[in-house]
């Protein structure tokens, strides 16, 4: 029982566990006893977690939550006081992985911080209100069409909502104007359209395909994808989001048969959930290797426009930029300073951001179910990214924009559309 506690090389110590054979033979608790003993309690990451950062409490570090999270695990007698005070401090956690970019020891926090909170549901379920508020809120934005109906609605009687609601509408969205016809290229990628996306900055998605049509790229969408399942998997219906990569590979795979080069997304928190489809469905004999292909020609839109040759995009870049790297691009698909590159190469003129690492506070749902935080974090985020005085933030996630666009300071957009603007 347990693990022995060894020297590691940044001069802490691997971190001993207290599993039993018997728990062993559950592969949560054996994934999670492999991601506890990575960690040697050397505190690097506390130094760029954005809510210890603000708080100062170890419990709302990842250190503090991997011993939080190793004593609900470790707990066989399901004592209700250590999953009360552990909800509390994970909830807080912005899954932003910055901690992970820091760590020497290459600790895989998300992975532990996805069962540490499945532990929590199955031993400590929500009040009924928290679970229905939950339950709405998954719905809401996973639907396209439903959501594109509640925010019509939004719009029309944006004078009479105040707080988190108001914040959440764009301040103006950009028409999408026209979509080449992507089938007359021999380059085929498929776009993923996002649920929330179409709605709030409808040009974005029609803006990457002008973009790459110049290129010769056809960039199409599958009509039966819907939701990455990103929204779902973090608001505690992990199987509920394992059923929509499920649905998204089924729409996916007669294209991919046809031979498409790549399924690109323009929103890095989508990019970042379907390069795990291959992890989410290991376990399922049906889909396991389908969904190993599919994270591997998932791509981010910079990682498509990095590789090609920019010589066709003679862009007129006039605007001086700032750009906002969401945590989904530079801590989880390891993409930090590709959109600076590819901007530069295009002509465009950027600010020098202090402390590009730091989370903005979106972090998918988490700017509604922590209200306070979350604008505690975008206003930090916002003084940074205007400090170069900036005419617009460029960011690569439709959370991020609509997160930071909401303090109605700086306009923000994605950085595509910019793109496509400075092509025409």
């Amino acid at each position: 029982m347990g693990s022995s506690i060894q020297a590691d090389s940044t001069g802490g110590y691997d971190m001993q566990t207290h599993f039993t054979a018997e728990d062993l033979q559950q592969p949560h608790l054996r994934e999670a006893d492999r991601v506890l003993r990575s960690c040697v309690h050397c505190g690097f990451c506390n130094a760029t977690c954005p809510t210890y950062r603000l708080l100062g409490d170890e419990r709302d570090g990842p250190r503090g939550r991997i011993y939080l999270m190793k004593a609900l695990l470790e707990d066989r007698d399901e004592r209700a006081d250590i999953t009360a005070e552990t909800r509390l401090h994970l909830d807080r956690c912005l899954s932003c992985r910055n901690c992970e970019t820091t760590c020497p020891s290459g600790v895989e926090y998300h992975k532990l911080l996805d069962i540490g909170r499945a532990e929590l549901e199955r031993r400590l379920p929500r009040p009924a209100s928290e679970r229905a508020f939950r339950f709405a809120l998954r719905h809401a934005v996973v639907e396209p069409a439903r959501f594109k109906a509640l925010l019509a609605v939004g719009l029309t009687f944006r004078p009479l909502l105040t707080g988190r609601l108001a914040t959440k509408l764009p301040p103006a969205p950009v028409n999408a104007g026209t979509r080449p016809d992507g089938h007359r290229h021999a380059r085929q990628m498929l776009i993923l359209e996002g649920c929330v996306q179409p709605g709030l900055s409808p040009n974005t998605n029609a803006a990457a395909a002008r973009v790459l049509d110049r290129l010769g790229i056809g960039l199409t969408p599958a009509p039966e994808a819907g939701c990455c399942g990103a929204v779902d998997f973090h608001l505690d219906a992990q199987e509920a989001g394992r059923d929509r990569a499920r649905a998204n590979i089924d729409a996916w795979w007669p294209h991919i048969e046809a031979g498409v080069e790549a399924i690109v997304q323009t929103a890095s928190g989508c990019g970042a959930f379907v390069k795990e489809y291959g992890e989410l469905l290991a376990d399922d004999p049906a889909y396991a290797e389908r969904a190993a292909r599919i994270s591997a020609l998932a791509r981010d839109l910079v990682e498509v426009l990095r590789d090609e040759d920019l010589e066709p995009l003679h862009a007129k870049a006039e605007r001086r930029l700032a750009f906002h790297c969401p945590c989904t691009l530079q801590h989880a698909q390891k993409l930090g300073g590709a959109v600076e590159g590819v901007l530069t190469r295009l002509g465009f003129s950027l600010s020098v951001v202090q402390n590009p690492h730091l989370c903005c506070g979106s972090a998918g749902t988490y700017s509604i179910t922590q209200p306070e935080l979350a604008a505690r974090l975008r206003d930090d985020r916002l003084d940074a990214l205007e400090a170069g005085e900036p005419e617009v933030i460029a960011t690569a996630n439709i959370g991020c924009q609509t997160h930071l666009g909401g303090a109605d300071r700086t306009e923000v957009r994605h950085w595509i559309e910019l793109v496509d603007e400075a092509l025409s």
